[in-house]
């Protein structure tokens, strides 16, 4: 309420606010990660200060549980309950995580809700445009997309052991986009999840929430409803295939199958490629 009432007295002080009520503010940000610019703004990109890129340099599975499949490294792009829209730039110098800027080059804000879960990605993975699902969407041209179902937020930029515990397929503007569910390690039901039946047992009518939020995100900003491919969620071992698939095109991406770059799909051009685990300078 004090923040309200600051705001109402001092709302001509535009380098303290941004429209809607939003006060700048630090970003909840990982210890091992440094930003520059100013949270809010278009100039705001925070990176790894121990890894040269969030996409490429990240281990896809953390070492400690490599003999299990089902453990993958979250990469937080949004906390739960943060209402700014994050996302890694894949074009941007060692892919830092900025906001997401709306059409007219504003910085760009969940007004559906915030959202009650963490959000990220799977390093090390890339959804391929020229792919297309059974359904016959094609990839989104983005890192696989993770959504940690725990009991509180994540830090931006942290590395999260999280179990796979299943996957929803959002149809986005005819592309598809899939969204890969686990419970990080560290949560404290951590060890009573292993599937999306198990979550609904431990947190009741949890899955159904996700959908509908996925589905009626957009509707605030007065776009449709997005659809799934289907009401059911994937399995964890589906889910598995899926960041198998996603790695396996990202090895593409990043040369590893000796690709030549010139011959990644067009949607790819801009993006940087420059570090040690992917393209660095050696790879044509």
């Amino acid at each position: 309420w004090q923040q309200v009432v600051d705001y109402y007295k001092n709302i001509d002080e535009t380098d303290r606010w941004i429209p809607w009520s939003r006060q700048f503010m630090e970003p909840p940000a990982d210890a091992m990660t440094s930003f520059v610019g100013r949270m809010g703004s278009s100039d705001f990109h925070l990176s790894s200060t121990k890894y040269n890129s969030f996409w490429h340099d990240v281990p896809m599975r953390p070492k400690e549980h490599a003999s299990d499949p089902t453990i993958i490294n979250l990469v937080t792009e949004i906390p739960m309950f943060m209402a700014a829209k994050m996302e890694l730039n894949k074009d941007y110098p060692h892919n830092a995580i900025g906001q997401d800027i709306n059409s007219d080059g504003t910085p760009r804000y969940y007004t559906y809700g915030s959202p009650f879960f963490n959000y990220g990605f799977i390093s090390q993975t890339w959804e391929d445009p020229s792919v297309m699902s059974e359904e016959g969407h094609f990839g989104d041209n983005d890192p696989l997309d993770v959504i940690e179902l725990g009991s509180g937020p994540l830090k931006m930029g942290s590395i999260t052991p999280c179990r796979v515990i299943g996957s929803l397929e959002l149809i986005d503007q005819g592309e598809t986009d899939y969204k890969i569910l686990c419970i990080a390690l560290s949560d404290p039901d951590a060890h009573k999840i292993y599937s999306t039946n198990d979550l609904d047992h431990v947190k009741p009518g949890h899955t159904n929430k996700l959908k509908t939020w996925l589905k009626r995100y957009k509707t605030s900003s007065g776009k449709a409803e997005n659809t799934l491919a289907s009401e059911i969620p994937k399995t964890a071992t589906e889910a598995l295939s899926i960041i198998t698939e996603t790695h396996e095109r990202w090895e593409m991406l990043c040369g590893k199958d000796g690709t030549h770059r010139a011959n990644l799909p067009i949607q790819s051009e801009t993006f940087w490629l420059d570090s040690p685990s992917c393209r660095g300078s050696s790879t044509p």
